[in-house]
């Protein structure tokens, strides 16, 4: 972010003519707000928990963001003003443009942050499975992913998630990692209403990439003792009546940078009878393909935040084997993945891709439902 705001200090703000001292301190203030992960990493001693009071780090945000607008407003600008130049005349951006650039690029900040921060509203999806149970037709599982439980999204948040969640009286409610943003000593309280969480057939889990940070082994067990039922490369049946369902879970692709088991969907599935149809929780949706080649039939991910934003959406598809939101059909299986029910608190910012309490319906597969 110090690129971003070097660009805006010396083709933005200092063509204005205001005093050299008040440029001097705007020009601070952006640099200071650019370093927001160094003053994590001071606060806490990770840049994935800030531990400033929330709205310092809602204001961290809202600048993070205007910095980041006025930059690329001023680079298309620039881009222009070249081929205005190549075409022989020169151009200047007039103060009053400047100044609505800036206005623009903050209120588009604010409007980013408020959309991170609010709590998700409820997405209906409905996807059919083949070889489901007639048993199983009309299931209900509500996915939470990406809650980022910390200083930003704090337990009262917490709270408020929980109570939507439980008045959707789903069967199953299912959480794909990154539940958490800091140590146990630090989440603890914020952490607690999950334990309210309640479904049918109750409440599974799988890790993300964020779990490993700080004390994964700590927030394992303590998930598990709020009731929790925590897949690491394990399976778990659900039955109704005659019918079967799997529901399989893999640790995250981060794991073996700390030590801890790599995912392994083999021994995730592994005693699985031939011919059930498998749910898979897999936090990163990269895998998606290999899910597919392994007979599971619907793999529900989160991880990208739906890509935050028009643009950005396309580099997070990048490192997501071009998986960033929403439905898509891999070789035969669904994948879904979740927009996020948080987001990180390191950079809060949605525009187009807003968070989701997602309830999905399972359809047996049938001439009505191809």
């Amino acid at each position: 972010m110090a690129l971003p705001s070097l660009l805006v200090i010396t083709q933005f703000l200092w063509p204005f003519s205001l005093p050299l001292m008040v440029k001097g301190v705007i020009a601070s203030l952006m640099l200071i707000a650019s370093q927001f992960m160094l003053w994590s990493r001071l606060s806490s001693g990770s840049v994935f928990a800030p531990e400033f009071p929330r709205p310092v780090i809602i204001l961290f945000n809202w600048a993070g963001g205007t910095i980041l607008f006025l930059a690329l407003l001023q680079l298309l600008f620039d881009v222009a003003r070249l081929g205005i130049w190549l075409g022989g005349t020169g151009i200047v951006i007039p103060v009053g443009v400047r100044w609505g650039m800036a206005a623009f690029a903050s209120i588009l900040a604010a409007a980013g942050v408020r959309n991170a921060l609010r709590v998700p509203p409820v997405k209906d999806v409905t996807i059919t499975v083949p070889g489901l149970p007639a048993v199983f037709d009309g299931y209900t599982l509500l996915q939470l992913t990406d809650l980022h439980i910390s200083r930003l999204f704090p337990a009262g948040w917490a709270r408020r998630v929980v109570e939507r969640a439980n008045a959707l009286d789903a069967d199953l409610i299912v959480i794909t990692g990154d539940v958490i943003d800091g140590s146990l000593a630090m989440r603890e309280t914020d952490v607690e209403p999950l334990r309210q969480l309640r479904a049918r057939d109750g409440v599974y889990m799988s890790p993300g990439n964020h779990e490993y940070f700080l004390g994964y082994q700590q927030w394992m067990r303590h998930f598990a003792s709020m009731g929790m039922h925590v897949l690491e490369n394990a399976h778990a049946a659900l039955g109704r009546a005659d019918g079967r369902l799997i529901l399989a879970g893999v640790t995250d692709r981060s794991a073996p940078a700390t030590g801890m088991p790599s995912p392994d969907l083999a021994e995730a599935l592994d005693g699985v009878p031939a011919g059930m149809p498998i749910i898979l929780l897999d936090h990163q949706p990269g895998g998606a393909r290999q899910a597919a080649a392994s007979g599971v039939a619907l793999q529900l991910s989160g991880h990208t935040h739906g890509g935050m934003m028009p643009g950005l959406d396309r580099l997070v598809a990048l490192g997501n084997g071009g998986f960033v939101s929403g439905a898509y059909a891999v070789k035969g299986m669904t994948l879904y993945v979740n927009n996020g029910t948080g987001i990180w608190p390191g950079f809060a910012m949605r525009l187009l891709r807003p968070s989701e309490l997602t309830r999905i319906t399972l359809r047996k597969k049938t001439e009505a439902n191809p």
